[in-house]
């Protein structure tokens, strides 16, 4: 699984460092050094304003996905979620895998969305990774902080 957070930089380019832990995982535990780039899904903080990063998804994780979304039964989202859902996540999608270095290059289209220029940071998201620009991701941590369930079963149950 992806854990753990990493500050990193990105260059002019386009290219950043894949975790050296995070390409462990993609070949130890989904057996693929290759995976999908994309929008991540949008975090929507409490004044409306949303926080947009990307998202890597091991290959055959990312073919699962593209699975269930084209079939669309019993994901319980309209014909117009599931669309949007479609265009923010497939559409947008790009197969990568490290180089030698253990670098990516991230296409521009995805670095305007994401809003990265230089301060990123990668979070693992257990199945999935995150990318983030360092700013975002301060209002990504404070939102969380604001959402986490306090006082909870469900938490107590998990053992938190």
């Amino acid at each position: 699984m992806f854990r753990g957070v990493t500050s990193t930089t990105i260059d002019a380019k386009g290219r950043t460092s894949l975790p050296s832990k995070f390409r462990e995982v993609l070949t130890e535990k989904f057996g693929d050094e290759r995976f999908f780039l994309t929008n991540s899904n949008p975090v929507r903080l409490e004044n409306g304003v949303s926080c947009f990063g990307l998202a890597i998804y091991p290959y055959r994780e990312f073919l699962a996905l593209e699975s269930k979304l084209e079939s669309g039964a019993g994901l319980g989202l309209s014909s117009a979620e599931l669309a949007a859902v479609i265009r923010r996540i497939i559409a947008p999608a790009t197969e990568c895998a490290p180089d030698k270095l253990g670098r990516i290059l991230i296409p521009p289209q995805l670095r305007r969305n994401a809003g990265l220029e230089r301060e990123i940071v990668f979070a693992g998201m257990m199945k999935k990774a995150e990318i983030w620009s360092l700013e975002e991701w301060g209002k990504v941590e404070q939102q969380d902080i604001q959402v986490f369930p306090s006082n909870s079963q469900a938490l107590a149950d998990l053992g938190l």
